[in-house]
């Protein structure tokens, strides 16, 4: 691999200079004042990335995984029911964690490449005359298949039901590169981490909480400590953690909100949609197919590219990474060497992504693809000059 190259990768992402030294800071005191400045203004901009008024947010050192285990610790107690669909490696994950902790998941089978199927959601909910189900699982964007699901529908399916279970959100890769909305959508929880939209290394569990989920925490009895939210708030309370937080990467945090906030939230999700849409333009130039299996679902951060059949997709994130020093993503779980994925999210340019663009293009060339080179590059063209980036200079 080359440092000289930007990654293709859906997290980490590209991380840029100026976060970069945000995070290489001197030792300070973390239970001073002056960890305050860091720490309440980080939280406060994660809280406008949500677009939340009320949303309280918690940030452990963690990733998303500690994110989805906090949620679930927090406000629900053993041999609790909760629905959730398996539509990718990362909706898996989660239901696995529930299963591990005690609880019981009503799995609603969904095939890879679609989105979560809400008006199945719907009949569950309306069936559910007990009100057995206290939460509802949502992966915003599933990063194994490239699928973006509609969550106000979700939302619309509990609040047809009259239903009132949490509805909790895996956001790890969309929040802060795509449009989130905690209040409108009446999201209860919403977990992301530090290494994708917000352009930071990883080290950082970010959780949003709603006044409906603090409810439930005082009533919650699975095991927590670590990621106790009602310690963290006392933390909070006296600019501290109970514990040693990461301070650098929270000063990071916070440079990272500003950068996303300056740049405008409208502005950084039509360029994650500007530069997506010229992905997919070199994908038909190839004249091969996305696992999304249609254009409502495409996710705006991350494209999974169909490879032949009896090709191992495998082979072109190798061979970009041993002949050309780029790093793309393999295919996981159910399309594991079915698939490569391109990641196209947080600090990308239009000229950067057509630098991957162009090496995946190589690499199927190299080994024996149908792929005219150019092809795919010149699609991508095509779109980026018909679709000029407005933001970059704000981005810049």
């Amino acid at each position: 691999m080359s440092f000289q190259n930007p990654v293709f990768i859906p997290g980490p992402t590209n991380i840029p200079e100026s976060l970069r030294r945000a995070c290489d800071m001197p030792t300070i005191d973390h239970r001073s004042p002056l960890f305050g400045e860091i720490l309440h203004p980080a939280r406060a901009g994660v809280q406008k990335v949500l677009k939340s008024e009320s949303a309280e947010i918690f940030v452990f050192p963690s990733t998303g995984t500690g994110g989805w285990e906090t949620a679930l610790t927090n406000t629900l107690s053993p041999g609790d029911t909760v629905l959730a669909a398996r539509n990718g490696m990362f909706s898996h994950r989660w239901i696995d964690m529930c299963q591990r902790h005690g609880l019981t998941v009503e799995i609603v089978e969904t095939p890879w490449g679609e989105g979560l199927p809400a008006d199945r959601y719907a009949d569950i909910l309306k069936r559910d005359t007990n009100r057995t189900i206290k939460a509802v699982l949502a992966t915003h964007n599933e990063t194994a298949t490239g699928v973006r699901s509609d969550i106000a529908a979700v939302r619309r399916a509990l609040d047809d039901a009259g239903h009132p279970a949490l509805l909790f959100v895996d956001g790890v890769s969309s929040i802060a590169s795509m449009d989130f909305r905690f209040d409108e959508w009446g999201v209860d929880i919403a977990v992301t981490g530090s290494q994708k939209g917000f352009m930071l290394p990883p080290g950082l569990a970010i959780v949003g909480f709603s006044e409906k989920a603090m409810t439930a925490t005082r009533t919650a009895t699975l095991p927590r400590t670590f990621f106790d939210v009602h310690d963290m708030a006392k933390g909070y309370a006296n600019n501290a953690y109970p514990y040693t937080p990461a301070v650098g990467l929270l000063n990071g945090l916070n440079q990272a909100c500003a950068m996303l906030l300056a740049e405008g939230l409208d502005n950084v999700f039509a360029r994650h949609h500007r530069i997506a849409e010229g992905v997919r333009a070199a994908v038909a130039a190839w004249g091969l197919e996305l696992c999304a299996v249609s254009p409502d679902v495409h996710s705006d951060t991350v494209s999974a590219i169909r490879t032949p059949e009896g090709f191992n997709a495998n082979d072109i994130v190798a061979h970009a990474a041993q002949t050309y020093g780029v790093a793309f993503g393999v295919g996981l779980g159910e399309v594991a060497g079915k698939v490569f994925r391109i990641g196209h999210l947080g600090s990308l340019t239009d000229v950067m992504i057509l630098s991957g663009i162009a090496t995946a293009e190589m690499c199927m060339a190299d080994l024996g693809l149908d792929i005219e080179l150019g092809s795919g590059v010149a699609a991508a063209q095509d779109h980026y000059r018909a679709n000029p980036a407005a933001a970059h200079k704000a981005a810049a």
